[in-house]
Parts: C-alpha cells; sequence; structure tokens
C-alpha cells in the first residue's frame, strides 16, 4: 500500500456549514483532520471523507487542545473556522457574551495556533483565519462580535510579522448561508432568506485558492462581498 504524502490539513469547526464545505474543497489535494466537539455528528462527517480523522475538542479546554496537537508532527494548513456569533447593542450585551465571543473567536485560536507552531513551522505551513466583514467594520449591534474579530485581525498581523516562514490568510466574508446565520437572523427578529448571502461553497472556494497559491506569493487578506 503506498503511504498518502498528500499535505495534511487541519479545518476547525468542520461539522457543518462552511467548515464542512472547505473540507470538501480540500479533500481532493489533502488529507483531513477535522476538528469538532465529540459528537456524532463529527464522527460521520469524518467517515465520509477517505482518510480523514477527527479533531474531536471543545477549543475552549486549552489543555484538552494542547493534547490533542502534541503529536502532530507536521501540519501544512490550518484553518481556524470555529466561531460564535451574538448580537447585541453595547448597553444590552452582557459581559458573559463578550468573554464567550472573545473566548472562541480570538483565545482558542491563539491557543492552537500556539500548541502548532512548531508542525507549521516543519512544513512551512499555511495559517488561514476566517475572519468577518465585522473585522474590517463595526456596525451597530455587533460591537462584542466585531471587537473579537479586529482582535483576531491583529493576531494574524502578529502572527504574519513573528513568523516569517508562515503565511497567513484572513478571510473577510460577508453574511454566509449557514446554520448561524439563521441563529442570528432569529436574533435580529426576522425570517430567513438567502438574498444577500454568500453560498458557503463560493468562501470554501476562496479558502481553497488562498492555499494553492504558488509559494513566491503570500496571499495575505481576501475579501468577499455579496454581489
Amino acid at each position: 500500500m503506498t503511504a498518502d504524502t498528500r499535505p495534511l490539513a487541519l479545518v476547525t469547526g468542520a461539522s457543518r456549514g462552511l467548515g464542512l464545505a472547505i473540507a470538501r474543497e480540500l479533500a481532493p489535494s489533502h488529507r483531513l483532520l477535522l476538528g469538532g466537539r465529540p459528537s456524532p455528528e463529527l464522527d460521520a462527517v469524518v467517515a465520509g471523507f477517505d482518510g480523514a480523522t477527527a479533531f474531536p475538542a471543545d477549543l475552549t479546554d486549552h489543555a484538552e487542545v494542547c493534547e490533542l496537537a502534541a503529536p502532530i508532527d507536521r501540519l501544512d494548513v490550518l484553518v481556524h473556522n470555529a466561531g460564535l456569533g451574538r448580537i447585541g447593542r453595547i448597553e444590552d450585551t452582557p459581559a458573559v457574551d463578550w468573554r464567550d465571543m472573545f473566548e472562541v473567536n480570538l483565545l482558542s485560536v491563539v491557543e492552537l495556533t500556539k500548541s502548532l507552531l512548531p508542525a507549521l513551522r516543519a512544513a512551512g505551513g499555511h495559517v488561514v483565519l476566517i475572519n468577518s466583514g465585522a473585522g474590517k467594520r463595526a456596525n451597530p449591534g455587533w460591537a462584542a462580535y466585531a471587537a473579537s474579530k479586529f482582535g483576531l485581525s491583529a493576531f494574524a498581523e502578529a502572527l504574519r510579522a513573528e513568523e516569517p516562514e508562515l503565511r497567513v490568510t484572513s478571510v473577510f466574508p460577508g453574511r454566509i448561508d449557514t446554520e448561524m446565520q439563521r441563529d442570528i437572523f432569529a436574533a435580529e427578529g426576522r425570517d430567513y432568506s438567502t438574498e444577500g448571502l454568500l453560498r458557503p461553497e463560493t468562501v470554501a472556494a476562496a479558502v481553497a485558492h488562498a492555499v494553492a497559491t504558488p509559494g513566491d506569493a503570500h496571499p495575505t487578506e481576501v475579501v468577499l462581498r455579496p454581489r
């Protein structure tokens, strides 16, 4: 049997939505580690990809993440897709919501990246951070979420400067047709509509294109807005 020598990619939040779409785009060219909370849903997704392996972790449990990352000695692509979005005006947003979004959208990204830096360095790897249009502009009702995504932008810039052998790409999509978006529409008191939303497959294709960019170029930012 010939060993699978394809590069290795870890995608977080891969159980559904954009993460699953990214996994599908990368599957033809990469071996996959699919991240998500331990669940039958994650197991079923992993089973659907030839040779894929689960990375079953609550990303806010940094000790667990470090333990899972330790055996990985070489990682070519790390896609930080897992995220949390809650809306609310500043005066109405409790501290717990700020903490939760910073924990998931920023701190878990920092800790997972730190745990995998040796493996990324060994491969001269590529870190892709799924940011948001909110990481470029903070609108009313989105202060906490936008602040976490602005922080993610700063982290990307610092990582790029500190680790010049790695490629670091921030992807800034507009609203995407996912389960998370349905929850946001409900919180906004609106009926769900896909009009003006990006398709997950479209954003995933942009991620795969950035990953496939030849090594003489560094795709630092990808901005996608609905037409």
